[in-house]
C-alpha cells in the first residue's frame, strides 16, 4: 500500500467534501470514512490479508475542543525543533500566527513543516520531541 496514494484519497475526500469512499483493484482495497461527529478523526493503515490495508478510525480524546487545536496533517515523527541542539519552534504560552512553523513532521525520510492554520496562544503541546503521530492526531491546543 503506498501512503501516498492515500494522502491523495484524503485529500480528495476533503476537497469534496465527502464521507464515503472506497476504491478495489485486483490487490487492494481501501475504505475511508469520515465521522464528523467525532473532533478530528485519526486516521491508521492496518494490514490485513493478500497484502490489502484497511482504514480505521479512532476518536479523539474528549478532553480536545475541535476548532482549539492543530492536527498533524500525516503519519510521521514529531520534532518540536530543526536540530536537537537548537530551541522548539514552539513554547506554552507563546503567540502564533497562522503560517508559523510549530514542528516538523518527518514522513517517508522528508521533513515537513507543521504550520500553524489558525493564530492564536499555545496553551498545551499535545505530543512529545520524537514522537510517531498519525494523521488527524492533535498537536497543539491553543487557549480559548
Amino acid at each position: 500500500m503506498d501512503i501516498e496514494k492515500i494522502r491523495t484519497l484524503i485529500a480528495l475526500m476533503e476537497e469534496s467534501e465527502l464521507v464515503n469512499l472506497e476504491i478495489s483493484s485486483d490487490d487492494e482495497h481501501i475504505s475511508l470514512t469520515r465521522h464528523y461527529d467525532a473532533p478530528a478523526p485519526t486516521m491508521m493503515a492496518a494490514p490485513t490479508t493478500a497484502g490489502t490495508a484497511s482504514i480505521s478510525t479512532d476518536a479523539v480524546p474528549a478532553s480536545v475542543k475541535a476548532g482549539d487545536i492543530e492536527t498533524s496533517p500525516m503519519v510521521g515523527v514529531y520534532y518540536s525543533a530543526p536540530t536537537p541542539n537548537d530551541p522548539p519552534f514552539v513554547k506554552v504560552g507563546q503567540k502564533v500566527q497562522a503560517g508559523d512553523t510549530l514542528g516538523i513532521i518527518e514522513a517517508m525520510k522528508i521533513m515537513n513543516p507543521l504550520e500553524a492554520t489558525q493564530s492564536g496562544i499555545v496553551d498545551e503541546i499535545l505530543v512529545n520531541n520524537s514522537e510517531v503521530v498519525q494523521f488527524g492526531q492533535p498537536v497543539i491546543r491553543y487557549k480559548a
